[in-house]
């Protein structure tokens, strides 16, 4: 991290969110959600990761990712997550990032080592596919945010582009899958798969 930077919290912000980014993709290319054409290889972080090839799909990606900032730089996110739901719109399976920022210590870390904690991630992930179940027919996946609290007033545009969310919940605490998780300054990350637990009561068949 320069020395000069006039917001350090702020430069381990968008460091975050450009590995948001990345991880989200590879999450969604290793459920196997679309064709392995839709992506292409790239290179992040000196680690070999896919990039999303449709222009709408990258986007949204991006615009998720990106829109998150401002709220990351206030403190508010808590946790980020890649649902994926059945055709009954319950959720299957959830991908979770929970995250903290410590502001008072983003100055003295340096951004190589912050990227050399996120690349270690970004190299688990791959071997998590064999935590992951398949997913059912129909199916459908989006990205969610769960805040520590709400803003009280929109002061950007990328603000605007989260809107508040009816996602169904689980009634039974979920199985939780740990994957990777990182404890230091200033960024606490970790990244753990949830399932629903098989005593979770089934949707009504009509």
């Amino acid at each position: 991290m320069n020395p000069k930077d006039d917001n350090p919290s702020g430069e381990v912000a968008r460091t975050l969110v450009e590995f948001l980014e990345v991880a989200i993709t590879m999450i969604v290319f290793l459920k196997g959600f679309y064709p392995s054409a839709a992506f292409e290889r790239r290179r992040y972080m000196n680690v070999v990761v896919q990039r999303a090839r449709h222009p709408e799909l990258r986007d949204y990606i991006h615009s998720a990712a990106f829109g998150l900032l401002p709220f990351i730089e206030k403190g508010l996110v808590e946790r980020v997550a890649v649902i994926f739901f059945s055709e009954d719109n319950v959720p299957v399976e959830r991908f979770i990032f929970k995250l903290t920022i410590n502001p008072s210590c983003a100055a003295s870390v340096e951004e190589g080592q912050l990227e050399f904690a996120l690349r270690s991630f970004l190299i688990k992930l791959p071997v998590s596919k064999s935590l992951v179940k398949p997913l059912p027919q129909n199916c459908r996946w989006e990205v969610t945010a769960y805040l520590r609290s709400l803003p009280q007033v929109c002061s950007s545009k990328a603000e605007e582009l989260w809107i508040p969310t009816d996602t169904k919940q689980w009634q039974k605490p979920p199985v939780i899958t740990p994957v990777k998780s990182l404890n230091s300054e200033p960024l606490c990350l970790q990244l753990y798969v949830e399932h629903p637990s098989l005593s979770e009561p089934q949707p009504c068949q009509a």
